[in-house]
C-alpha cells in the first residue's frame, strides 16, 4: 500500500514537473523579444480611455472665406487642416474623429466659430475632405485636445485623389 501511494506520488510530481518544463517561466518568457507581459499599471491605462473633450455636430467652411484673415491673424487657406472653435485657445491642436466612419484629423484651432448654434466646430474644407464628409457638410464628431508634446512639428496631410487633370499632360 505504502510503495503504491509513493509510486502514485512520484507519478504526480513527474507529470507535473514535465508539464512545468514545457513552457518558460516568467523571467524567461518577459526577456524573449515581443513576449513581455504588461504590469498591472499598463493594463490599467490601456483600460480606462480618456474622456472626450466634446462630442457633438461639426461643419465645415470653404471657398468664401479662403485668402480671408482668421481670428488668429493668419490668412484663412481651406485646404490647411484648421478650424474655428469658440473657446480653445488660439494655436491649440485638436484631434477630430468622424464618428460615423472612424476617420481622424489633427486641426489647429486659428479662428472663432461655429457661428450656427448647436454646433461645436467649423474645420476647414481640407479637414473635412479628410474625414470624408465635405459632401454631406455636417457630421457628428468627437474633439480629443493634442497635447504639446503629441503635436504634430508640421501639418499632417493626407493624399486624396482628385479627378482633376494636371496641366501640361495630354
Amino acid at each position: 500500500m505504502r510503495e503504491r501511494l509513493a509510486h502514485g506520488l512520484m507519478t504526480a510530481f513527474l507529470v507535473v514537473g514535465l508539464g512545468a518544463a514545457q513552457r518558460p517561466n516568467i523571467s524567461e518568457a518577459s526577456s524573449l523579444p515581443g513576449n513581455s507581459v504588461p504590469s498591472k499599471l499598463e493594463v490599467l491605462k490601456q483600460t480606462v480611455k480618456k474622456p472626450p473633450y466634446q462630442i457633438g455636430t461639426a461643419s465645415w467652411y470653404g471657398e468664401d472665406f479662403d485668402g480671408k484673415p482668421t481670428a488668429s491673424g493668419e490668412d484663412y487657406d481651406m485646404y490647411d487642416l484648421t478650424a474655428a472653435h469658440p473657446t480653445l485657445p488660439l494655436g491649440s491642436y485638436v484631434r477630430v474623429t468622424n464618428l460615423r466612419n472612424g476617420r481622424a484629423v489633427v486641426v489647429k484651432v486659428n479662428d472663432r466659430g461655429p457661428l450656427v448654434e448647436g454646433r461645436i466646430i467649423d474645420l476647414s474644407f481640407g479637414a473635412a475632405r479628410a474625414l470624408q464628409f465635405e459632401d454631406k457638410g455636417v457630421q457628428r464628431v468627437r474633439l480629443d485636445l493634442v497635447k504639446r508634446g503629441d503635436r504634430p512639428h508640421r501639418p499632417v496631410y493626407q493624399t486624396i485623389a482628385d479627378n482633376r487633370p494636371i496641366a501640361g499632360l495630354p
